[in-house]
């Protein structure tokens, strides 16, 4: 079957007998990208004039249809931007809108209609072109995918428990809803947040997104989207899902945002998790002379696929937890560098666990690369550093044995930037270079990877030595707790110590891939796994590349 990057599901099926996952697995099986679910149950695509678009009004048995639609798509097809566009849901209001464009353009389009005779295939796809054609704008004569056939063979999924929804029971709708996230990385539990408040907004949505204060205790947080990236996403979301809505986007500072002072609000919408929190926004309005306003919760969605140390629901943070050991941007070309061995520059903040990941990876056959060690023999008596270090800062940095005497020097360099680049102008090209002659060494050994293990790795400028750069990551509270007791220092030495070198933001400007020893040695292990065999297949094409 021919795969399509971007398609339109028209589900035809009343409401109560949807059968979401074998419909949605189905559609899989035809589109790898994004999926816009158009909801038109009822709709007859074997011809007449029912094939029009019109309104459908909203219902909570619309509410309930679209939660168990993103919930079985992060089950059964977990890799689709799956969309629940609105666009024909609405009290009618006027003539329906003219076709709208979509953020992708759809390449084929998909239906659930039961084909009750095979000569009515070409009849059923006609229409089914016209349908989708008055509704978004597509491409005259889109192939076409009816998808019951492909439903009814799966014997194993005809018994798939039906939908069972309320019965017409209208949905209350408000001129103006607010809502609020993180909105990371948007998974299907943000999607049914940004639906149902599109659903029950006729007028506008109001959209709080976390910003720089709100971020501090999230796990994983220097994965965390930026702020203008996520807010892109959301817009792009919005624009398919329903573009008759005025959406405003602002940063959330704080738990409350506007929402405890915009007169007009009447509703905002809520999880189970953060009910608390839309209380205590009504709170707040209250002691602002502002009217409570209505608090519409909806359900969490369930994550089949999470793992011991991840939440059961779907949740942004599981997500970055997946992304740990995988591969986040492509690595550069490095034409210049032998594809054996493929060396990675190991890099991280101080208490970061950089070291005992660089362990790990030499267990698996690596062969590690401890810069700090090779740092160290540059400094030895006699050797061409020496020499110019002595020379730029004076006989005073030596012992009695003529040896450079590292805490001496280190005075000599701290806090003065322009001293500091003096030395590291001398040292870290030598050090550069007794990295090079390991590499040789380990290519005439016949070694796969080589691992740098380098805090300056950055700063260094080696990057241009190395095919990836993995960096590790922890938090700052963590960093220091660690730091304080692995070297007996005072908590404020140890944050200096970090604050003096460069922040995990710029580092993962960088990375291609980022591990975290932040939880359990078995889960780094876990993610270094990860890692090393995702490294191994890359590795293999690249050199089937070359």
């Amino acid at each position: 079957m021919s795969m399509f990057s971007t398609g339109i599901l028209v589900l035809t099926s009343p409401l109560h007998s949807i059968r979401i996952a074998p419909v949605l697995s189905s559609a899989a099986q035809s589109v790898e990208r994004t999926l816009y679910v158009h909801l038109h149950p009822g709709l007859n695509l074997s011809g007449g004039s029912q094939s029009r678009p019109v309104f459908i009004p909203p219902a909570v048995d619309l509410c309930s249809l679209i939660t168990r639609l993103y919930s079985k798509a992060a089950d059964v097809c977990a890799h689709l931007d799956v969309r629940v566009l609105l666009t024909n849901i609405n009290p009618p209001s006027g003539p329906f809108p003219t076709p709208q464009f979509l953020s992708h353009p759809p390449e084929v389009l998909l239906t659930d209609f039961p084909l009750q005779d095979p000569t009515q295939t070409h009849q059923v796809t006609q229409c089914l072109q016209g349908y989708a054609g008055r509704c978004y704008a597509c491409r005259p004569g889109l192939p076409s995918v009816l998808l019951h056939s492909q439903m009814a063979a799966r014997q194993e999924e005809s018994l798939v428990e039906a939908n069972r929804l309320e019965d017409g029971k209208s949905l209350e709708m408000y001129p103006d809803v607010v809502v609020g996230g993180t909105f990371d990385r948007l998974h299907g539990a943000h999607k049914t947040l940004l639906n149902m408040s599109c659903l029950l907004a006729t007028r506008r949505l109001l959209i709080g997104v976390s910003d720089e204060g709100m971020l501090k205790k999230k796990v994983l947080k220097e994965l965390i989207q930026p702020y203008d990236l996520r807010v892109e996403r959301i817009q792009e979301f919005l624009r398919d899902v329903k573009p008759s809505l005025q959406v405003e986007i602002v940063p959330l500072g704080d738990p409350f945002g506007v929402s405890v002072v915009d007169p007009l609000l009447r509703c905002i919408v809520v999880s189970e998790e953060t009910r608390k929190g839309g209380e205590a926004v009504n709170r707040k309005r209250i002691e602002n002379g502002l009217p409570p306003l209505v608090l519409h919760e909806i359900q969490l969605l369930k994550d089949v696929h999470h793992t011991e140390t991840e939440e059961e629901k779907i949740s942004s943070s599981s997500l970055r937890s997946r992304l740990l050991g995988t591969l986040l941007i492509p690595p550069k070309d490095t034409p210049h560098l032998s594809l054996r061995p493929y060396v990675i520059g190991l890099t991280g903040g101080s208490g970061s666990g950089k070291t005992s990941v660089a362990k790990r990876l030499e267990k698996l056959g690596a062969v590690r690369i401890d810069c700090d060690k090779l740092g160290h023999q540059v400094y030895e008596t006699g050797t061409a550093a020496y020499h110019r270090v002595v020379e730029e800062f004076g006989s005073d940095i030596l012992n009695q044995d003529k040896s450079i005497n590292r805490r001496i020097l280190g005075k000599k360099v701290f806090g003065k930037q322009d001293r500091l680049k003096a030395l590291t102008d001398i040292v870290w090209p030598e050090i550069a270079l007794l990295v090079d002659d390991v590499i040789s060494q380990a290519r005439e050994e016949g070694k796969d990877v080589c691992v740098v293990d380098a805090a300056v790795l950055l700063e260094a400028g080696w990057t241009n030595m190395v095919h990836e750069v993995w960096v590790t990551i922890i938090p700052e509270e963590e960093a220091l707790t660690r730091i304080t007791k692995r070297d007996n220092v005072a908590p404020e030495d140890a944050l200096h110590r970090l604050r003096s070198q460069g922040s995990d933001t710029q580092r993962l400007e960088h990375a291609n891939v980022v591990l975290s020893t932040l939880w359990e040695p078995e889960t780094t292990q876990q993610q270094v796994l990860k890692a090393w065999n995702l490294l191994q297949k890359r590795m293999q094409q690249r050199r089937g590349d070359r």
